[in-house]
């Protein structure tokens, strides 16, 4: 018989999986922004990552339909967020592109992140600090 106090793979990666989730969504509320949506923002954030997409391979990747990240986008460069040009290779479809602004924007919302972060690992005391630093590198050691 199993010992009841033993560590189970399954409820840490349950249990794992959750405060990711929550982490994720606390850094995405300290970055947040009124004036953009939260669709604006994820967008805005994979472009962030990637450089240069169109509406559809947007759309594919934030799994909505393309009519509505032609929606996204249409606000988005009406915020002056990013621009439109055509493609080069295929005139019918257009590349979408961050501004200046647009970098500025995402850039604000990860120091945002970050300072929250900061702030609530400074309220910790030395072996907690200790304890998340070792978990930080076993996750790491977990990552290819």
């Amino acid at each position: 018989m199993a010992d009841a106090s033993a560590v189970s793979a399954r409820q840490t990666a349950l249990d794992l999986r959750t405060v990711v989730a929550r982490l994720l969504r606390r850094f995405r509320e300290a970055g947040a922004d009124e004036t953009i949506t939260p669709s604006q923002a994820s967008a805005l954030a994979r472009l962030g990552k990637g450089g240069v997409s169109t509406v559809s391979a947007l759309a594919t990747a934030e799994r909505v339909r393309p009519q509505s990240m032609a929606a996204t986008v249409d606000a988005l460069e009406t915020l002056g967020l990013v621009t439109r040009s055509q493609d080069p290779g295929d005139g019918r479809r257009q590349i979408i592109e961050l501004t200046e602004a647009g970098r500025a924007r995402i850039e604000g919302q990860k120091d945002a992140a970050a300072a929250w972060l900061e702030h609530a690992l400074d309220a910790l005391d030395e072996a907690d600090l200790r304890a998340i630093a070792t978990a930080t590198g076993l996750l790491e050691r977990m990552l290819p």
